[in-house]
């Protein structure tokens, strides 16, 4: 199964993404996980996107594409994975849509949570990173919504909305029903 949680930084698609990997027993894949670590090991790419994560920018596509092509050929996501943060592009859709069909997969499900500007605010300035600062936190939702519209619309008849508000249980609820029981089941989960 592979499955992309969609949505604005702060949503809690990292929370969700770690529960439901651990249920489905496949990768939760992070590409701000990967960038923060690469920068915290001083990494040469860790460089290179530094200056783009300090200011709320988008990582240039080349550089992520990299990153999740190689970590999508693990062993341990040949089965599935859950994706957290890629795509956030239109192109990147197009690059995972390659990625995928060159091993005979696609995506399977594109989870889209959705909660109010000022919640979202809240949760980013209360998790405490020194990149979460008022304009930086302005300039990731304007970008995400930005290229919202692009990505929805290539995925479709697979997109599903969830509304993220209320607590990590509520939302983890809500998520385990929007895949559905069948599809759980499928993968040996009884809920």
């Amino acid at each position: 199964m592979r499955i992309v949680l969609s949505g604005p930084p702060g949503v809690g698609k990292g929370t969700q993404s770690h529960l439901l990997a651990r249920t489905l027993k496949i990768p939760h894949i992070s590409t701000g996980d990967l960038f923060r670590w690469h920068v915290a090991n001083g990494s040469a790419l860790g460089k290179a996107v530094k200056s783009h994560i300090d200011a709320g920018e988008l990582v240039p596509g080349v550089i992520t594409e990299r990153v999740v092509a190689e970590r999508l050929s693990s062993d341990d996501a040949a089965t599935g994975f859950i994706l957290d943060g890629f795509p956030r592009t239109h192109d990147q859709a197009r690059v995972l849509d390659a990625i995928l069909a060159r091993r005979g997969d696609k995506v399977d499900h594109v989870i889209e949570f959705v909660l109010d500007n000022a919640e979202l605010k809240s949760r980013l300035l209360a998790r405490g990173r020194s990149d979460d600062t008022d304009d930086v936190i302005r300039n990731r939702l304007n970008v995400y919504e930005k290229e919202r519209e692009a990505i929805l619309g290539h995925y479709g008849p697979i997109v599903t909305q969830l509304d993220a508000s209320g607590s990590v249980e509520e939302i983890s609820e809500r998520l385990h029903d929007t895949l559905g029981a069948r599809v759980l089941q499928a993968r040996g989960v009884g809920l």
